[in-house]
């Protein structure tokens, strides 16, 4: 009954919930949604169809699927997305829980690498790396990854000192609680509920930079069915056969609007200024 009354009562949230359930199935069981047709394969001859008939997105210049392209770009698309944002949660939150507690150097030096990341702009620093590393999926992950954990760990460090000189933390402490308790037991759930907000509402954000870095050409490589880097190869194309950007682009612009919805409705029932 909880459970109902829980749905019913935050009906945006659910309604986002349904259509981030949706795309994250669309993208696991793709084979099925395609009909097991391959993404990377394609004839010459049947290039650059226009929608209908048995492609409804049309085909490409190689006469690859639009449409399966595009379902099998959420998996490459989604799994980048959700493995930077939990890649920053993880290392953000943990470097500004010690940098909170400890204080003295640690606070020091953790802090000083942030506002170096920080004196750039994110993207362009993670352009550089990229670069540097070479275009690939995972590398694109590793360039964005260390350009976007100082939110977190800038975040969590202000939380944590918000409650480090409290009584009951001073109490726990003269009792014996050692470090790791006090960082489990007291930090960390002061500063949980805060960061996930933040990290639901980013997952929108680091898609278009995943896809970004892919359309510039330092994400994913031909033939991965990727949505940036379909919006590249179909520049070229862009009065010809238009179809080409408009699916991948369409694709990008529904996910990143239903996680930013989802992860403001989150924020809306988990923030505590809201109850």
């Amino acid at each position: 009954m909880k459970k109902q009354n829980f749905f019913l009562k935050n009906k945006t949230f659910t309604f986002f919930s349904l259509l981030a359930i949706l795309i994250v199935l669309a993208a696991i069981f793709a084979p099925q949604v395609t009909g097991g047709v391959d993404p990377t394969e394609g004839n010459v001859l049947f290039g650059l169809q226009p929608p209908g008939g048995d492609h409804i997105f049309g085909t490409d210049k190689l006469g690859r699927d639009i449409f399966t392209r595009v379902i099998y770009g959420a998996r490459t698309s989604l799994s980048a997305t959700f493995t930077v944002v939990i890649i920053i949660f993880v290392v953000g939150t943990f470097l500004g829980i010690l940098a909170g507690y400890f204080g003295g150097w640690v606070d020091v030096v953790i802090m000083r690498i942030a506002d170096m990341m920080i004196a750039f702009p994110g993207l362009v620093l993670a352009i550089a790396v990229a670069g540097i590393l070479g275009a690939s999926v995972k590398n694109a992950i590793i360039a964005l990854s260390l350009v976007s954990w100082t939110k977190y760990a800038r975040l969590a460090r202000s939380l944590v000192l918000k409650i480090r000189d409290r009584d009951f933390v001073a109490a726990a402490i003269v009792t014996g609680s050692k470090t790791p308790y006090m960082l489990l037991r007291y930090m960390l759930p002061n500063t949980i509920t805060t960061l996930v907000i933040t990290a639901a509402t980013d997952i929108g954000s680091m898609m278009l930079e995943l896809s970004s870095l892919s359309f510039l050409g330092f994400g994913a490589k031909a033939p991965a069915p990727e949505w940036g880097l379909m919006l590249n190869e179909g520049r070229a194309y862009i009065q010809a056969a238009p179809w080409l950007m408009i699916y991948p682009g369409l694709a990008i612009f529904i996910v990143v609007v239903v996680f930013n919805m989802l992860g403001d409705s989150l924020r809306d029932i988990l923030d505590p200024r809201n109850e």
